[in-house]
């Protein structure tokens, strides 16, 4: 048995890290939000009551998600020995802050009968909410 645990202690500290895997999880997330954002505007008030919301909430919305998704990849990047890291660390919390705030919302205006509803299936955003509030507990420390 002792040497069943020695042979898998080699092979894992013979896995290579990947250090820079956040970007995994950071440029599909910070994608499709800037999409999100890109795709309401101008801004449009009929658009912005079709869901219930004041044009400026709607207005706080779009450029809420177009500037997460600019954040999450701006504070990935300022996360250099060039850049103080507590600029990009900052950024990239404030962004997965909003992404989460943002996403409760989204989730809040589709009145789910139950949480249990929005776990098994409203999976997009559960994604968008978990990886925003990853980002935000993590930082660049990701």
């Amino acid at each position: 048995m002792n040497a069943i645990v020695k042979k898998l202690e080699r092979i894992h500290s013979a896995i290579p890290e990947f250090c820079t895997s956040h970007w995994l999880l950071r440029i599909p997330l910070a994608l499709l939000f800037i999409q999100m954002g890109l795709m309401k505007l101008p801004i449009d008030p009929a658009e912005a009551d079709s869901y219930g919301l004041s044009v400026l909430v709607w207005w706080f919305v779009a450029l809420g998600e177009f500037g997460s998704g600019l954040g999450l990849i701006a504070g990935g990047l300022f996360n250099t020995k060039k850049v103080a890291s507590w600029i990009g660390d900052t950024l990239t919390r404030f962004s997965g802050f909003t992404i989460g705030c943002i996403t409760t919302g989204v989730i809040w205006i589709g009145e789910p009968e139950s949480f249990l509803d929005v776990i098994l299936y409203d999976n997009l955003h559960v994604f968008m909410w978990v990886g925003g509030l990853f980002f935000a507990l993590r930082g660049n420390r990701a």
